[in-house]
Parts: structure tokens; sequence; C-alpha cells
């Protein structure tokens, strides 16, 4: 059960770029359910439930392969509510 989650928020020229498809292949290889999604404020929200290690290492991975198309990202950590059963994209 995930104990962990983490609500991602990042600014820049993400949306538009495969930033949610890219996020989606990487969670894959992860042990995380949440979901991401683009704002209509321009940023890609991202929220992830799982250990501590796999959701810090996701977030790592998906700002080493978008790093170029990021200029911010705010992080909150907090307990996993246990409300996703499964990682995906929302429209």
């Amino acid at each position: 059960m995930a104990t962990h989650r983490s609500t991602c928020f990042f600014s820049g020229n993400v949306q538009g770029v495969g930033f949610r498809y890219t996020a989606m292949n990487i969670a894959q290889s992860y042990d995380v359910v949440g979901y991401v999604r683009n704002v209509s404020d321009g940023r890609v929200e991202l929220v992830i439930e799982g250990s501590e290690a796999d959701c810090q290492g996701l977030v790592s991975e998906v700002k080493q392969h978008m790093g170029d198309f990021i200029s911010d990202v705010q992080i909150t950590e907090s307990l996993a509510t246990g409300e996703f059963s499964r990682f995906s994209i929302r429209h």
C-alpha cells in the first residue's frame, strides 16, 4: 500500500512537448499510482502515490528527461490518500 504522496507542479515550456506521455512512460518503471495533467495556467501537475523512494525516483527521472523544458518545480509531500488504483493521464 502506498504511504507517500508527491504533488508536483512543473513550470516552463511544459505543455505541447510530450511531457505527460514521458511522465506516463517513466511512471511504468515505478510502483506508483496517480496522474499527470496539463493545468490551464500552462503548468503540468503530477500527483503520485507510492513509497517515498519510488516517488522521488519518478520525479527525479522526469526532471532529468524533461529538464530542457522545465524552469521551476514546486513539490508538496504528504501522506498517501489511497484514492488511485493506477497511474493515468488526465485531460
